[in-house]
């Protein structure tokens, strides 16, 4: 079978899982799951500030003094309408400085620790496929005159001796 016969067979395999990718992305992006009460709106922003004193974890999670303190800011400026969950984490972080935010924002410097993993996972995968592809070549030797001279011979012979 021809390689561009290949390629034709595989296209259709390929382009289903693109379309299931695309439906997936597509769902995910139209997806509402904003906070809708209060309580719902305080525990999404406490979720996303790092308790200074606590080692890794979240406002959210934290028991200590610290963690309470915040937490019940957090409510006094849900609970006044005026900021969207955005701007108070924005108020938190000029108070308790930018170590307070749990997940590092996507511009600047932090955007090299969004940007990093996808890289070392896009290139992880082309040099897979390339290292694939090559060991497919080397795989498809075909036997040279030389060889086959010699199967037809051992062939002829193995007739005669029967």
């Amino acid at each position: 079978m021809t390689t561009m016969r290949k390629r034709i067979k595989s296209a259709p395999g390929w382009l289903v899982i693109l379309f299931v990718f695309v439906v997936f992305l597509v769902v995910g992006i139209q997806r509402d799951s904003s906070p809708s009460t209060p309580q719902e709106r305080i525990d999404a922003v406490s979720q996303r500030l790092a308790c200074p004193t606590c080692d890794g974890e979240s406002v959210f999670e934290s028991r200590g003094s610290a963690s309470v303190s915040i937490k019940k800011e957090v409510a006094r400026l849900v609970s006044a309408g005026q900021l969207t969950d955005d701007e108070i984490v924005k108020s938190i972080e000029s108070s308790f400085g930018e170590d307070v935010l749990l997940v590092p924002r996507s511009t600047g410097l932090d955007a090299v620790a969004w940007a990093l993993p996808v890289a070392v996972a896009v290139v992880a995968v082309v040099g897979l496929v390339i290292v694939f592809r090559r060991w497919r070549r080397e795989g498809a030797v075909h036997a040279s005159v030389d060889d086959e001279r010699i199967v037809f011979e051992a062939m002829r012979e193995a007739q005669r001796d029967s």
